[in-house]
């Protein structure tokens, strides 16, 4: 009788375990992701093709098909530069947990890395 009462509790718990992790690990990718595409963009010749092809190469295939960069280039050395970097959720990882009320249909992983340009 126990078992009857736990085990979906314990299901969910799980998926969300799996859920997560998987979230968790793609959110350290975009991380990185940006901060190549920064590193990047710090350099005297950058261009937005330059710093997209650069972030397209560390991401996973899995989250490369709806990536979207957005670069702030400076104009001369010392300006700041910034890259953002966005990934849908539902790439990450499977919407496991929508039964439940918590669905990643609309949400995103996101990171922006600033540097001074060179």
């Amino acid at each position: 009788m126990e078992l009857v009462l736990t085990l979906p509790l314990l299901g969910i718990i799980l998926l969300a375990v799996f859920e997560f992790s998987l979230l968790f690990s793609a959110r350290a990718a975009v991380v990185e992701a940006s901060r190549v595409g920064a590193r990047r963009a710090c350099l005297a010749d950058a261009t937005l093709a330059d710093v997209e092809e650069q972030v397209r190469k560390v991401l996973p295939s899995r989250l490369q098909r709806e990536v979207a960069v957005r670069a702030i280039l400076g104009a001369k050395s010392g300006d700041v530069v910034a890259v953002g970097v966005q990934v849908p959720m539902r790439c990450a990882a499977p919407d496991l947990l929508w039964p439940v009320g918590y669905s990643l249909k609309n949400k995103y992983i996101y990171a922006e890395t600033r540097m001074i340009k060179e």
